[in-house]
Formats: structure tokens, C-alpha cells, sequence
């Protein structure tokens, strides 16, 4: 046994600097001298003369880092380590095992990692326990051992068999509830009344604890989504008017698509979907692509390759980690975007860039008023933002946008959702449907314990205990994630792919239980990070990056192959059958054998009451304060709101340009500090050179929302469409995918009136746009005791493009035209939906003519702080003439223009100054420095996410070689 310790040279030392002023800024330890942060690795199975080379070519840099046997501290120097739990994957341990084992080219070596943490100064008992405290989070980590073990080798037993449940068939109704909080399970009493049911009147036996596991996986709210498939019996509205109204005209709507005489229930997932399946039926969503694997949205999409079309497939997914990020931020946020990338890649499709939206408290609230059971704001902002930028990085993704909205009530659950663009050719997408005696293998990473109940998991509520809880989502492993994207841009392997399914949070009873009617699955050939594992560990434990895919048998040997030379593991693991029945074996074993059929239940079908309250006659479309005083004044309070201020601290923790196909930076101009309406990217071709791209923009307000969920979920679906529309696409071309999140609602039908309003508001902007959302994800557990989550929809629109049209929102010369265009609203606040189609049909033939330089969809900010912005890019001015009044309030779905010309007169663009070479915005007889502007834009995030380098705050881009070379595989 060998152990080093590795430290980077003071002035490298980025990450010390960084601890140190969060202690001080956090906990108050301004007392603390210094903090030093040294690696610490034992390594098992190497001789002495290895270890010492691959000390110095592997576990450290000598140029920048020293290495040494023993740990020195000083008199004034208290230390302590810290570890990954056993079972959680160890990222840099791996990845420093591969290195080594290609030094030595030998079997690869056990190595365990540490982070040491040394504190100078005088620090007491009690701030020491803070410290461990703030640093360790008990969910994935634990204080580590400071004394050398003498082996790394993880003792395991002999798992016992699967256990049956005697007595589960005759059991009483209160033993069964007894039953269901003993197991923890997700599903309801009433779920397990019906499978009681099922195995004794059917089965006529005693199920296994696996068969009960998995069935609580499968009818998981994450899986079946039961919240939205939920029948609705009646509905009360408060009062008449725009809810009642639409849910009318949804409901007419209905008529047209199902018929008048259906017997189709009313559901929250039926108002989702009923306007695509409108647009379907009329003919307007013809680009839609249609196949049994619904894994992403997906459009085909003409691309000029070197100028001659080609169809190829865009898709995009939005997905949510709020659960785990919550209680495990970095790993939480990480896999958040690793779920994301895996359902447009099952799809064979490569994905080429991503968005980040994520919803929190004030990050900048004291550690000290952190709520019990809660981790800190900022601490899950920030590591969390290092998760998911860590993932894209590894992986080569540009993330094209990050934003962050703040709500005091994001302090019951972080949202953290993650979206992707991807594309790949039409014709190397086969899609195929399976026969009996077709094969599924397993391709990508092994199974371990940490991923069991992530499917369950985050079907549940925060709880004051879920901090003592393990976590339930792996750590991502980006490396092999990459491998996959490239095995699947081979379009000879790609097209003999019948079927694909991700490894989701339903691991292998779902990715491989999803792919056929009939199938006989084998655990003793999936692959295990260790030994140990039981048979309902294998079946329901969440992986990462592995895909389950379907083909001939006849094609074992090729894709194994295949895989060989990806270093990619490939494990031929079932067999699809004829019998209508799932049946999976662990050491020879049947533990699940039952009917298909009861499996697509889902369960028990529930239904509910819903109430909907109408919205407080005072409007709340934004920010729920407003300053007053002078113009500078107001200037000063309408940037510094945390909902508008800057976020290039945030965004710069991220690549936007990897891949060389970004269209436009993440903060546009000169000064890159005007943040773009829309990511806009190439689509990625593997030779060639297009003109093609597509835009992605997001649009939500938790303040509207709180107000009225029906409003924030209309305005979501308008800004992000409006957004889009500023980047250059074409209002006609968009597709949309939602992202639900909202509190847990029981049984109160207020509560269900709240998701229940926001996805009419949702239908009533598709309906009227002629645009539908074909795609989408829920996440219905955002309550922490008397805390609830903003009614959030979120929505994604996604349009193709082309790169000479693509606009950026930066001032672009002086003595340019600047004009304001505004859609009207009515009483009720709902936008003339037919002149927004208008003005956005008029703005891209003003655009294809030449005649806007730069474009940006106006919010809650309204036009102060959107001129504003817009200036900051290349330090370009502006002279407006308007009041004072009209430059502070909101202008939803309102767009200011730049242009070198008179726009035509159809738009009815309000003229309301020109751009200047001086670095100001003159209005209403004030001057007022854009360098003023920029400070008070800038400084609300610096303390959480720094832009500038300073002494007691230094960011420094250091990676130490075995990071490095983790990249490569």
C-alpha cells in the first residue's frame, strides 16, 4: 500500500483561495489565516518503483503541485479528510487507476482519493464541527480516515436470495399500509391493494421484495407520470373568466381531435398535449417525426450540406434533477445533464449544445439562516453549477445558455433543469420494432448500489431527513457518456440499431422492460462496478451511461466489436420472447415473472377535484417591487434585481464555444457582457459546411406564476417563442417542450387547480400561435413542509434557422434607429396572439432585407434595463426620447429593434432614440455613464459568482494531469 499527497504550489492554488473565502464569507471565520486543500491518493497493487513513476506522470505535476509521503503540518494547522461513501462513484479515483494502468500495462491498480483540508489559525472545537459541517455533505461523502489502510480490496457477502413476502396475498389493508412506509415504496396503499390483488387472484402466490421494487419503479410518478394521468371529475372556477373560458375552448378542442361521443378522460397530461395533437390532425405540425420511441421530441429538418439539402432529425429534451440536486448538488446537477444528453442519444441523434435553467432562493442568504434539514442557497448554487458545468465539459458540449431565476420560495426544492439540441442524419436512423428471438445488450457503464431509487426518489417530497438519506443518483461519468455519442455516429452501426433505451431512473427493469412485450432478461451478465449486489439492486439501480438496444443476434459479434474499439463495454443480457410475460433471472433464478399486461396498468387509475381560484385583481406580471426617486436612481434598482442582474460570473463557469458550431457567444459584443435572447448553433456535421442552425430559448417568471399560475404559464410559453423570434428564426418554424414543476398537491383541489390553470394558460398560447409543445417533463414534489415551489412551467422553444440570419441582442454602431414594438393586451392580460404573428412574420423580412442590426425581446426589466444590456456589449450609447415613466415598467412580449433604416410602417415600430458613440444613456434630461450602469448591473451575483480576480478571491483554470487525461477516455 502506497499513499501520496499531492499539493498545488501556493500561487496555483486556486482552490484553497476559494474555500478560504467562502469560510470567511459564510461562516464568519474571518479569523481564519489560511486554508490549504492537498489530494491525498493510496494506491494498492503497484511496486515501489511504479508508484514513484506514476507519481510523477500521473498523480501530479511537478511544475505546478508537490508530492509527498507524509502529510507536515504546522503548529498552528489543524486537518481533517474527506471521502466519497462507499459505492459512489470516484471520479478522479478511476480515472487516475486508467492512466496508471496504461503506464504499467498491467491489471489496473485500486485507488482510493481524498480531499485533506487543513485550517490555519485558531479555530475552535465548535468551528471546526461548523466546517466539517459546511464541507461534508452526508448524503455522498464522509469524514475519511486520516491512518494508511491496509488494503483497498471492499470485503463483500454473499448476497442472500430474494426474499419472498409470505403472507403479502392474505394480508389486510392496514397490514398493506403498514407494508408500503416499511418499504419505503413511492406507489400508493392503493397501488398495492391492486398488485395484492393481481398475484392472488393470477399469480396465486406470494410475490418477491424484486417484483414489488420494480413495480414501484415502473408506476413511479417519475416513470408513469400518475400526478398527470390522474382522471379529472369536476372542475369549480372561482369566477368567470379567461381560465374558464380556455378550459372551454380546450375542451371543444377535445371534441374536434377524439370526437364529441369520447370516452377519453380529462387529465392534466391530455390539456398538455391537446393542441400538438390539434396541430397533428390539421396538418401544421407536419415536420413532427412519429415512431414508438419517444425518448425526445424530434422534427426533420432540411440541411444544406455544402448546398445540397440533406433531411436530418433535430431533437431536443428538457429534463429536471430537483430531488437529487437538492441534497446532492454537484452530483445532482451533473447527471441532470447527463439524463438529458442520454434520450436524444438512445434517438442515435448527437447532441451539440445545451441550456441550463435552474430556480433558487437568494443564494447571497446568510449559512446562519439556513433552514434545518436544508443545505445552504449557496452552497447548492454553486457546487451545483460546477456539476453541471463539469459534465458538459467532459463530455465536449457547449452549453449556449445559463440563466437562473431567484424566488424566496425555491428554498423548499432547487430546480435544476437541463436542455439539449441534437441532430443526426435521417437515413442513419433505423427505426425498427422487435421480433421474437432478437437480443438487447447493455453498452456503456457498470451497475453499483448508488443508484438505487433514483426513479422513486424523485417522485418524493423533501423531508427534514432526506439529508441523512443516501444518495439515489449516481455520480455522472462523462468519459463514457462520450464514448457512446461517438459508437453512435457511426451510421453503419447506427442503422442496425432496431430499438435504443436509455438506463433512466428505472435502471434495468425499465430501460430493457420498456423495449418489448416479452422478454427474459439475465442480471448475471450485467456488468457490476462490484461484487455484492442482490438481484433487486441489479434490476432497479439507476446507471448513468449505458444504453439498452435491440437487434438481430446475428449481430453480436459486430457490435461487440464495435464497442471494443470505443473501449466500451458490451454484454449481451436478454432475449426477447413470445410469451407476454417479463421474467428476469439472478443466479439462475426466476424474481420476476409476470404478466405484461398487469404491468401497463400503471396501477391504480386515481381521480380528483379540482378548484381554481382566479388571480388577486392587483397585476403582478414581474418583479413584485419598484423603485422610485430620480432616474439614476430608478436606473440603478431596475438592474441590481436579482431576477435581471448579471450572470456572467455564472455563465463564464461554462463552455459556450466547444465544437466551434455556437452561431453566437453566450454574452455577445466586444466586452462579450449583453446575454443573448437565444443559443444558436451549427448543426454538426462530421464534414462538410452548412448554413443551417437552430435557436433554443426558455421562457418563465415565478412571480407571474405566483400571482397566476395560468398567466405565468402563457407568458412563459409567449417569451420563450418571443425570444426565439428576436434571434432571427421564424415564428411558424417553432416546436415547443415544457418543463412542469410543481408542489406536491394530495388531495386539496386547490392545489390541483394550480397545474391544472398553468397548462390551460400553456394550450391557450399554443392554440392561438398554431405551435405546439411535442415534448415535455413533469416533476410534481416541489413542497418542504409548509414550503411550496412557485406553479412552474417552463417553456423550450426550439426553431431551425439559418446562420445569416442569426441576430444578437448587442447595440452593433452609433447613430443607428431604435424603436420599441409592442403587442397589444387586453383586459385580462392576454396578448393579441395574432399580432404577435404579424409583427414576427414582418421582423424576419425586415431582418432577411438587411434592416435590424440587433434585436431583444423585452421583460420584466422592461426598456430601461433592456437598453441597457443592449449597450453594455460593445459600449455603444443610446439618446431616448421618452419619459422617465415609460422606461421602468414591464414590456412583456415587447421587442426593441436597432436598425440602419426606417422599419416599415406595418410594424407601427414606436421611433424612441438613436445609439451613440458616447458611453451613456441620455433620457429625460439625465446623463447617465454606462460605467455606473454596468456596476450597479454587475454587483448583486460577484460575491456568489466572480467575474473579477481579486487577492483574497482568485479564479484560476488549473487542472492537474490525471483531470486532464480523464478527458480521453
Amino acid at each position: 500500500m502506497n499513499r501520496v499527497f499531492v499539493e498545488k504550489q501556493s500561487e496555483f492554488n486556486a482552490q484553497a483561495r476559494e474555500l478560504l473565502h467562502d469560510l470567511r464569507e459564510n461562516l464568519s471565520l474571518n479569523h481564519l489565516e489560511a486554508v490549504r486543500v492537498v489530494q491525498r491518493y493510496d494506491v494498492d497493487g503497484l511496486s515501489d518503483d511504479e508508484f514513484r513513476q506514476a507519481t510523477r506522470q500521473i498523480l501530479s505535476e511537478p511544475q505546478v503541485e508537490t508530492a509527498s509521503a507524509t502529510l507536515t503540518l504546522a503548529d498552528n494547522e489543524i486537518a481533517f479528510a474527506v471521502e466519497y461513501l462507499p459505492g459512489q462513484y470516484d471520479q478522479r479515483a478511476d480515472s487516475a487507476a486508467q492512466c496508471v494502468q496504461i503506464l504499467t500495462q498491467d491489471k489496473k491498480p485500486l485507488i482510493a482519493s481524498a480531499r485533506v483540508i487543513i485550517l490555519q489559525g485558531e479555530v475552535s472545537p465548535a468551528e471546526l464541527t461548523q466546517v466539517k459541517s459546511y464541507s461534508i455533505n452526508a448524503v455522498d461523502s464522509r469524514e475519511a480516515s486520516m491512518e494508511v489502510p491496509l488494503s483497498l480490496e471492499i470485503p463483500t457477502d454473499i448476497p442472500a436470495d430474494v426474499e419472498i413476502l409470505e403472507g403479502f396475498i392474505t394480508a389486510s389493508d392496514d397490514e398493506l399500509h403498514a407494508k408500503c412506509k416499511e418499504l419505503g415504496l413511492a406507489m400508493s396503499p392503493e397501488d398495492l391493494i391492486f398488485t395484492q390483488a393481481y398475484f392472488r387472484d393470477e399469480e396465486t402466490r406470494n410475490p418477491t421484495i424484486t417484483e414489488i421494487k420494480m413495480l414501484d419503479t415502473y408506476w413511479s410518478d417519475h416513470c408513469r407520470h400518475s400526478t398527470f394521468a390522474t382522471k379529472i371529475d369536476t372542475v369549480e372556477f372561482e369566477k368567470e373568466d379567461v381560465i374558464s373560458e380556455t378550459y372551454s375552448k380546450y375542451q371543444e378542442t377535445r371534441n374536434e381531435v377524439y370526437g364529441a361521443d369520447t370516452e377519453r378522460p380529462e387529465t392534466l397530461m391530455d390539456i398538455a398535449l391537446i393542441a400538438m395533437k390539434e396541430l397533428r390532425k390539421t396538418g401544421e405540425l407536419d415536420n413532427v417525426e412519429v415512431s414508438e420511441e419517444i425518448n425526445a421530441a424530434s422534427i426533420v429538418v432540411p440541411v444544406d450540406v455544402d448546398g445540397v439539402d440533406e433531411d436530418w432529425l433535430v431533437m431536443f429534451k428538457n429534463e429536471t434533477h430537483n430531488h437529487p440536486t437538492e441534497i446532492e448538488p454537484f452530483g445532482g446537477a451533473a447527471t441532470c445533464l447527463g439524463g438529458c444528453i442520454r434520450d436524444p442519444l438512445s434517438g442515435r441523434s448527437y447532441v451539440y449544445q445545451a441550456m441550463r435553467v435552474t430556480g433558487a432562493a437568494d443564494p447571497r442568504t446568510p449559512f446562519s439562516e439556513t433552514l434545518p434539514g436544508k443545505l445552504p442557497q449557496r452552497k447548492i448554487c454553486k457546487e451545483a453549477a460546477h456539476g453541471y458545468s463539469s459534465y458538459g465539459n467532459q463530455i465536449g458540449l457547449a452549453t449556449g445558455q445559463v440563466a437562473e431565476v431567484y424566488h424566496p420560495n425555491y428554498v423548499a426544492k432547487r430546480m435544476e433543469i437541463g436542455a439539449v439540441v441534437a441532430a443526426a442524419p435521417k437515413q442513419n436512423v433505423f427505426r425498427g420494432s422487435p421480433a421474437t428471438g432478437d437480443v438487447i445488450l447493455l453498452i456503456g457503464g457498470r451497475t453499483g448500489r448508488d443508484g438505487v431509487g433514483g426513479a422513486t426518489g424523485s417522485s418524493k417530497e423533501h423531508t427534514d431527513t432526506a439529508l441523512d438519506n443516501s444518495a439515489e443518483v449516481q455520480k455522472g461519468n462523462p468519459p463514457t457518456e462520450r464514448k457512446v455519442q461517438r459508437l453512435f455516429r457511426n451510421p453503419e452501426l447506427a442503422a442496425k440499431i432496431k430499438i435504443c433505451n436509455d438506463f433512466g431512473a428505472g435502471g434495468v427493469s425499465v430501460a430493457i422492460g420498456e423495449i418489448a412485450q416479452s422478454l427474459v432478461i439475465n442480471l448475471d451478465a450485467v456488468p457490476k462496478k462490484y461484487d455484492g449486489l442482490d438481484g433487486t439492486e441489479l434490476a432497479i439501480s439507476e446507471s448513468q451511461e449505458r444504453m439498452a438496444i435491440c437487434v438481430d443476434p446475428s449481430e453480436i459479434d459486430y457490435f461487440k466489436a464495435e464497442c471494443d474499439r470505443e473501449n466500451l463495454e458490451c454484454s449481451y443480457v436478454a432475449d426477447v420472447t413470445d410469451s407476454g410475460r417479463l421474467i428476469i433471472k439472478w443466479r439462475g433464478k426466476e424474481i420476476v415473472n409476470f404478466s405484461r399486461a398487469f404491468l401497463d396498468t400503471n396501477g391504480v387509475t386515481l381521480s380528483t377535484q379540482i378548484k381554481v381560484n382566479s388571480p388577486a385583481s392587483v397585476q403582478s406580471l414581474g418583479c413584485p417591487e419598484k423603485a422610485s426617486g430620480s432616474i439614476r436612481d430608478r436606473f440603478t434598482a431596475a438592474l441590481g434585481n436579482l431576477n435581471t442582474a448579471s450572470q456572467k460570473g455564472l455563465g463564464e463557469m461554462f463552455d459556450g464555444s466547444i465544437g466551434s458550431g455556437s452561431v453566437l457567444n453566450t454574452f455577445g459584443g466586444k466586452n462579450q457582457l449583453t446575454p443573448t435572447d437565444a443559443m444558436v448553433a451549427k448543426i454538426p456535421l462530421l464534414e462538410g459546411d452548412t448554413t443551417t442552425c437552430t435557436h433554443m430559448a426558455w421562457g418563465f417568471n415565478p412571480y407571474i406564476a405566483s400571482w397566476s399560475p395560468f398567466h405565468g404559464a402563457l407568458y412563459a410559453v409567449t417569451e420563450s417563442v418571443c425570444r426565439v423570434v428576436a434571434s432571427g428564426a421564424h415564428l411558424s418554424d417553432i416546436r415547443l417542450t415544457l418543463q412542469e414543476y410543481f408542489e406536491k398537491l394530495g388531495t386539496d383541489p386547490a392545489r390541483w387547480g394550480k397545474p391544472f390553470s398553468a397548462l390551460l394558460g400553456a394550450f391557450l398560447a399554443q392554440h392561438e400561435l398554431r405551435l405546439g409543445a411535442i415534448g415535455g417533463k413533469d416533476s410534481m414534489s416541489g413542497s418542504f413542509n409548509d414550503i411550496d415551489v412557485p406553479p412552474t412551467l417552463v417553456s423550450f422553444a426550439v426553431a431551425p434557422g439559418k446562420t445569416t440570419l442569426a441576430l444578437s441582442p448587442e447595440f452593433k454602431q452609433a447613430d443607428s434607429n431604435i424603436y420599441l414594438i409592442q403587442i397589444p393586451r387586453d383586459d385580462q392580460n392576454v396578448p393579441d396572439f395574432q399580432r404577435l404573428m404579424e409583427v414576427a412574420d414582418l421582423l424576419y423580412a425586415e431582418n432577411a432585407a438587411g434592416n435590424i442590426l440587433s434585436m431583444h425581446s423585452l421583460a420584466e426589466g422592461g426598456i430601461a434595463s433592456g437598453i441597457a444590456k443592449m449597450a453594455f456589449g460593445n459600449n455603444i450609447g443610446a439618446d431616448l426620447d421618452l419619459e422617465a415613466n415609460e422606461l421602468f415598467s414591464e414590456r412583456y412580449i415587447s421587442f426593441i429593434v436597432e436598425s440602419p433604416n426606417r422599419l416599415v410602417d406595418s410594424l407601427n415600430a414606436q421611433s424612441i432614440g438613436h445609439t451613440t458613440t458616447e458611453a451613456s444613456i441620455k433620457v429625460d434630461g439625465e446623463t447617465l455613464p454606462l460605467s455606473d450602469l454596468l456596476d450597479a448591473w454587475t454587483t448583486p451575483l460577484e460575491s456568489t459568482y466572480p467575474t473579477q480576480v481579486t487577492a483574497a478571491h482568485q479564479e484560476l483554470e488549473t487542472f492537474s494531469y490525471v483531470e486532464e487525461v480523464s478527458n480521453l477516455f
